[in-house]
C-alpha cells in the first residue's frame, strides 16, 4: 500500500476574513486531497476574537503582541475558535462533499499545553510578565489526528489545548501549527499568510527569498530581514523541521492558485528546510 505524502496548512491572515476568498482557499486545499494527498488544517482567528472581545466589551491588553487572556477572555476566545471560526471551516469543507472533522488540541489530549512564561523587556530589564491563559504546547499526541487522515477525513484543528490538571489555554496558532506538523513528520508544512514569502527587503517585491535553509534564521533575523508578524511564521517552521516536518514554506494565501500549483515544481513562496 502507497504511503500518502500528509501536507498540513496553517491558515489565518486576510485569506479567512473574506467569505468568498475563504471558500477559494478551501476549495484549492481540498483538491489536493484529490491528488492523492491526505491533507489537514490548522488555524487561529485573531480577528474574531478581537471583534467577539469588542462586542462583549473585554477590553484587550497586548504584551509584545501577545494578547493577556483573562478567565473571562478565555471563555470567549475558546467560543470564537471552536464554535465560529472552526465551525465555519468545517461546514465548508463538508458542504463541498468532503469529510472534515473540527478538532482542538484537547480533544483526545492531543496537545498538552503549559503556561507561556513571557520575558518582557523594560528599561533595559528583562521581567517576566503574567499573560493569563496563554500557553505554549508542552507534548503532542498526533494518534487521533493519524486515525482521522488514515480513515480519508480533513482534520481542521484550533490552537486551544488544556495543561495536565485541564486549565485551558490559548496557544499562538503559527506555534501551535509548526509542533503538530513536527509531531506528525508531515511531507509539507504550509503557512498560508497575507504575502508571497520572505523578502530580503520589505519594500522590494523582487527580493524574495525562494529557499531557506533553517542556519541561515538567526542571520536574517539579525539584519531585520524577518520582523514583526514574521518572526513567529519563521520560528514555527523552523520547529517543525526540528521536531520531524521534511519541509516547510510560506505562500500568500490571498492568491489561491498557489495552492493547486505547489506540486508541479513551481517556485512558490519561501520553502524552508534543514
Amino acid at each position: 500500500m502507497t504511503v500518502k505524502s500528509t501536507i498540513l496548512f496553517k491558515y489565518g491572515g486576510n485569506a479567512m476574513t473574506d467569505q468568498n476568498l475563504k471558500t477559494q482557499v478551501l476549495r484549492s486545499i481540498c483538491s489536493l486531497k484529490d491528488k492523492g494527498y491526505n491533507v489537514l488544517i490548522v488555524h487561529g482567528g485573531g480577528p474574531f476574537i478581537k471583534q467577539t472581545l469588542k462586542e462583549v466589551n473585554i477590553e484587550s491588553e497586548f504584551i509584545d503582541g501577545l494578547r493577556k487572556t483573562t478567565p473571562e477572555a478565555m471563555e470567549y476566545v475558546e467560543m470564537t475558535l471552536k464554535g465560529k471560526v472552526n465551525g465555519s471551516l468545517v461546514s465548508i469543507i463538508n458542504k463541498m462533499g468532503y469529510k472534515a472533522v473540527g478538532l482542538s488540541g484537547k480533544d483526545g489530549h492531543t496537545v498538552i499545553a503549559k503556561k507561556h512564561l513571557h520575558a518582557h523587556e523594560k528599561n533595559g530589564k528583562v521581567e517576566l510578565v503574567d499573560l493569563g491563559q496563554v500557553g505554549d504546547v508542552a507534548k503532542v499526541d498526533s494518534n487521533l489526528i493519524n486515525l482521522l487522515l488514515k480513515n480519508d477525513y480533513i482534520p481542521v484543528l484550533t490552537c486551544l489545548a488544556a495543561d495536565e490538571n485541564g486549565q485551558a489555554y490559548n496557544i499562538n496558532g503559527d506555534m501551535f501549527a509548526g509542533h503538530i506538523a513536527g509531531a506528525l513528520s508531515v511531507d509539507q508544512y504550509i503557512i498560508l499568510t497575507d504575502v508571497d514569502g520572505l523578502l530580503l527587503d520589505k519594500d522590494n517585491p523582487d527580493s524574495m527569498i525562494h529557499e531557506l535553509k533553517v542556519s541561515e534564521i538567526n542571520r536574517l533575523k539579525e539584519i531585520k530581514c524577518i520582523q514583526g508578524g514574521m518572526i513567529p511564521k519563521i520560528d514555527s517552521c523552523k520547529i517543525a523541521l526540528e521536531k520531524g516536518a521534511k519541509l516547510a514554506r510560506i505562500i500568500n494565501g490571498t492568491v489561491p492558485e498557489q495552492i493547486a500549483t505547489l506540486f508541479e515544481n513551481k517556485e512558490v513562496g519561501t520553502a524552508i528546510s534543514q
